[in-house]
Order: structure tokens, then C-alpha cells, then sequence
């Protein structure tokens, strides 16, 4: 599917206090209760001493200046795009439950094997903390450098070369040479193989051995075998869970099946990530991520680092009426601990 070139979101001008606060309790009526809402509830719920009255002429001027709109005749108003972004960026900084925030420590603390299984299972966590479609994209690939290579001695035509990056990533390639390879000989091209590769990255050019012995051409096998896969994007992949809630945040069917198929373009949900943290913005809002299908949904991301290297993200995927506070504070508070894993796992 074509896109748009995603849009850096345009800051709102300053409104005054009262302004703000009716604006802010829209939002929040609106994200509670998914229906529009009107100047008597707005005066009941904001801390504003004033009358209806005045809540309405103040609602009618957010209206003629973008941030709200009437859906319906008779009807409350509900945010646009506009309202939604002066919100959040005027929103302060949200905090995880309690239980949540146990749940997440938990979860780190007793999480084990290897990191392409942490990613997936860290998606799973953020869904079920949220109730939103969870991504996480781990962007392991060929600029991460390699922390350890190993040959291991399956049969004398089989041998497995295992690589470990300095992200914590694990790949395993199959080595098949055409010839009977002896444990001494394997054990000898393991050796030679990590001191060639300890430090490189996977688009490096490596001088390898050119003699004709065994040892050599397992180390050429092995070095081509794993050469021959150097990912695309940077190694970017993707995980996804919670795509079920979709269903649950959009009430139009048409809606619902455009973002489901949205969800199933990796690379395009990558790059829907990349954009976002590229424009130093950690939520893009409707029309902001360039793609038209997505115009009524919101995406809250935070990036995965490791010393200053990134090398993921952690996202979320929901409604414009999604309760940012928590979703934020949520894949902030995620997105830490497993930068804090990562780097545990490589000192280890």
C-alpha cells in the first residue's frame, strides 16, 4: 500500500487556562466515554467556576479555532486531531500502577532464552498491561556489531555456527562442507572464526583465509554462510500481539479490516515506528503517520537502546481516544527495563 510521506505534527498555539482545562476534559470525558461531550458535563467534571453558559461559548470558540468539533446537531463535541495533540503535548507525565509496574519487574526479572523470544514475549506483556495492539521491533542486524562466534560439530558434513551480537542477538546458520570435518579441525576453525569475526558487523569486509586446508574452507563456509543472510532494513523484525483488540477499539467493520491489514505489512509498520522516533516524537496522531487507513487511530512509541546504540522499539497501536497518560508512561516504563535487560545480558 502506498503512503504518504508521514507528517511532523504542527504544535497548537498556547491556549489560555480556561481554554486548556475545557479542552483537557473533553479529551479525558471523551476517551472515558467515547461519546461527544457537553458543556454541562464539561462544568460538572473541570475544576472551572463557571456556568454552562460560559462553558459553551468557550467550547464553541475551541470549535471555530480547530480543537473540537460537533458531530451531530444538538450534539457535545468531541477533540479533532488538533485537540488531541495540543493534549498530549501539554499532557503531564503519566505513571504506572502499582501492580502494573510489579508485573513488568517481574516479568524482567524471571524472563530467560533467547532475545527473539524476549521481544515476542515483551509484546505480549505491553498488550496485556494496555489492551492495545502491542509492536515490538528489534533492529538486531548488520551494523550490530559481534560479541562471539562458535563452531560446533554436529557430523563431519554438519557443523552449526552460532553468533552472538552485542544486543544480545542469537542466530544459528547450518555449515555444510564437502568434505569429512574432525572435531580437532572444527574446534580449530571455531577458534579462528571468533577471533575474525569478534567486533565486526555483518556488512564488513572480512579477509579471510585463502589456503586450501580444511580448517580454511570451513572458516570461508562459515563466514559466506553467514554473510549470505545479512538481513534487510537493518535486520528489522517485527512482533505483534493483541491484534484481536483492534476489533474492540474501532466500531466501523471497514475500519477494523484496514488496520488488521495495516498490521500484517511489516515493513510498513516498521517504518511507521522509524518515522515516529526519527521526528523525536513519541506519539503520532491520526493523519500524522501518512497512512490514510490509520487516520482514526494513534500510535505511542518508545525506543530500545543499548549504550547509545538503538537497537528496537517498543509501540502501541490504538483508538485517538486512547488513554495516552497510561499507554505512554506504560511503553516508557517497558521499553526501560528491557533496555536494562539487553545490557545485562551482554555484560554476561
Amino acid at each position: 500500500m502506498a503512503r504518504r510521506s508521514a507528517r511532523k505534527p504542527t504544535a497548537p498555539q498556547d491556549l489560555d487556562a480556561r481554554k486548556a482545562t475545557i479542552l483537557e476534559t473533553v479529551v479525558r470525558e471523551h476517551i472515558d466515554s467515547a461519546q461527544p461531550v457537553g458543556s454541562s458535563s464539561v462544568a460538572a467534571h473541570s475544576d472551572l467556576a463557571v456556568s454552562s453558559a460560559t462553558v459553551r461559548s468557550e467550547m464553541l470558540a475551541l470549535e471555530r479555532e480547530g480543537y473540537l468539533v460537533q458531530p451531530h446537531t444538538s450534539a457535545g463535541r468531541v477533540p479533532t486531531e488538533k485537540g488531541y495533540r495540543y493534549f498530549v503535548d501539554h499532557l503531564h507525565e503519566g505513571v504506572v500502577g502499582e501492580i502494573e509496574q510489579h508485573q513488568i519487574t517481574d516479568f524482567f526479572a524471571h524472563v530467560r532464552g533467547e532475545v527473539e523470544g524476549l521481544f515476542s514475549r515483551t509484546s505480549s506483556l505491553l498488550s496485556q498491561l494496555t489492551h492495545y495492539t502491542s509492536v515490538v521491533v528489534s533492529s538486531a542486524g548488520s551494523r550490530t556489531p559481534i560479541a562471539s562466534s562458535q563452531l560446533v560439530s554436529l557430523d563431519a558434513r554438519h557443523q552449526l555456527l552460532v553468533t552472538v551480537f552485542t544486543d544480545g542477538t542469537v542466530t544459528k546458520h547450518s555449515v555444510y562442507p564437502t568434505f569429512d570435518a574432525s572435531y580437532a579441525e572444527v574446534a580449530e576453525a571455531s577458534r579462528q572464526l571468533n577471533a575474525l569475526l569478534l567486533g565486526t558487523q555483518l556488512d564488513d569486509r572480512l579477509e579471510v583465509p585463502s589456503r586450501s586446508d580444511h580448517v580454511a574452507a570451513l572458516v570461508r563456509d562459515s563466514v559466506a554462510t553467514l554473510h549470505a543472510e545479512v538481513p534487510t532494513r537493518e535486520g528489522e523484525q517485527l512482533f505483534i500481539a493483541g491484534s484481536s483488540r483492534v476489533a474492540e477499539s474501532f466500531d466501523g467493520v471497514e475500519t477494523v479490516r484496514q488496520v488488521l491489514s495495516i498490521l500484517e505489512q511489516e515493513l510498513l509498520v516498521v517504518s511507521l515506528v522509524q518515522d515516529i522516533l526519527e521526528r523525536g516524537q513519541s506519539v503520532a496522531i491520526g493523519s500524522e503517520s501518512g497512512v490514510a487507513p490509520l487516520a482514526s487511530c494513534a500510535i505511542v512509541v518508545a525506543p530500545v537502546t543499548v549504550e547509545g546504540q538503538a537497537v528496537g522499539a517498543v509501540g502501541l497501536l490504538g483508538p485517538t481516544r486512547m488513554k495516552y497518560g497510561e499507554a505512554m508512561a506504560t511503553a516508557r516504563a517497558v521499553s526501560q527495563e528491557l533496555t536494562q535487560h539487553l545490557e545485562g545480558h551482554e555484560r554476561d
